[in-house]
């Protein structure tokens, strides 16, 4: 099709996507998101929510988003130009602040209250993402996201150091959602997010204090019968070799600390050694990984 834009057969059946060009006013979204609003969003469909979006410019989005969802949503607009207040004859509410201040957000938290979605499509800087997603986390309905656009931005310059892009960051909350199950876990381990969803330059952010509030335990079922062995290391001839001496040695099972000062060596010459080697070997030959 003409002026860049992709081609959008594959749309035909999207709501989201018929809601976007319905709007009279303009707005602009990358092919590969509507997909995804259809995914995430088509459970808020008809319901009483409210709905924050960051970056209103021409208004577009905001009469999109209405339609998307209906009557019943509460829709807000946030934008750095004052001129974006005129959208309010529309039927919406406009706030004008930045989204890398905290007390920007601590004032609209104690106006609006807690919002079921967020939708960043602000200046895509990494502080202005950071801050918000920091910043709304627990004012955001069990049940609720937090949708953060163009993180390709990460990969870009002109948006901040790279070093703490929001890429960077939302991967460090995955890694600190996941640990909720390892044995590295403290007390107060993060508990304001169930999951986090990576998309094509699309970061989501899922709230449900039910299955965060308490710490992951294991569960075995009623069966006590033990079946196969652990063959997890049998592949590793470092494994073999320390299970190997574990078993000839037999102050190792006798003396904890040496056994643990043993045990800490394998793992070290596993870690840096082995499994290097093995990771780096794949990875050649398969390029474009890492």
């Amino acid at each position: 099709m003409e002026n860049g834009i992709a081609d959008t057969n594959m749309l035909e059946n999207s709501r989201s996507f018929r809601a976007f060009l319905n709007s009279p006013l303009s707005c602009c979204k990358y092919s590969s998101y509507f997909p995804i609003y259809d995914q995430i969003l088509s459970q808020y469909i008809g319901k009483k929510i409210t709905f924050v979006e960051i970056g209103v410019q021409d208004g577009g989005s905001l009469i999109f988003w209405q339609d998307f969802f209906g009557p019943n949503a509460r829709i807000i607009g946030i934008d750095l130009n004052p001129e974006a207040k005129r959208f309010e004859k529309f039927g919406f509410e406009i706030f004008i602040g930045d989204q890398a201040n905290v007390n920007f957000w601590a004032n609209f938290i104690n106006q609006v209250g807690d919002v079921d979605i967020v939708l960043d499509d602000g200046g895509h800087t990494y502080l202005q993402q950071i801050v918000t997603v920091e910043s709304l986390a627990t004012h955001i309905n069990d049940g609720g996201l937090i949708i953060v656009e163009d993180t390709h931005t990460s990969m870009l310059s002109g948006f901040g150091n790279r070093k703490y892009s929001f890429l960077n960051y939302a991967k460090t909350v995955s890694s600190l959602l996941t640990n909720r199950s390892g044995k590295l876990i403290k007390e107060n381990y993060d508990k304001r997010f169930y999951s986090v969803q990576f998309f094509e330059s699309v970061v989501v952010f899922h709230i449900n204090r039910e299955f965060t509030k308490d710490k992951s335990f294991l569960i075995k079922n009623n069966n006590s019968e033990t079946s196969l062995g652990d063959f997890r290391y049998e592949q590793n001839f470092l494994w073999r070799l320390y299970f190997s001496f574990r078993a000839k040695i037999k102050f190792m099972s006798k003396n904890t600390i040496i056994k643990k000062m043993i045990k800490g060596f394998f793992i070290f010459l596993n870690d840096n050694l082995f499994s290097t080697w093995e990771l780096k070997k794949y990875f050649k030959a398969n390029r474009g990984i890492m």
